[in-house]
């Protein structure tokens, strides 16, 4: 066997199953996007059940049979929030409590 192909690897190509997971169903926004759009809307700072369950009642989002997506979400924004900084979507408004930033 040459040495190029003991290198070639069979497997999935980078980057393409995060897009199409971003997006979802059909129509229906990431449980992050949700999220954002919940606050900015709300207009006032929420638990993150309090999102899940708004984002849920206005059809933006529905748990996909996850236990606890609340803590899902809760990691996820504190995920923006220490990578982005500044240009994060969300803020801590308090504690348990998050609100949007009008950023995006």
């Amino acid at each position: 066997m040459s040495e190029s192909s003991k290198t070639k690897t069979k497997g999935k190509s980078k980057g393409k199953g995060r897009q199409s997971a971003a997006k979802g169903q059909e129509g229906q926004l990431s449980c992050l996007n949700a999220a954002a759009k919940v606050l900015a809307e709300k207009g006032e700072p929420m638990n993150c059940k309090e999102m899940i369950e708004a984002m849920a009642s206005k059809g933006y989002w529905t748990t996909p049979g996850g236990k606890t997506p609340h803590a899902t979400l809760y990691s996820s924004i504190a995920r923006e929030i220490r990578d982005k900084g500044k240009e994060s979507r969300f803020k801590k408004s308090e504690r348990g409590k998050f609100a949007s930033t009008g950023v995006g």
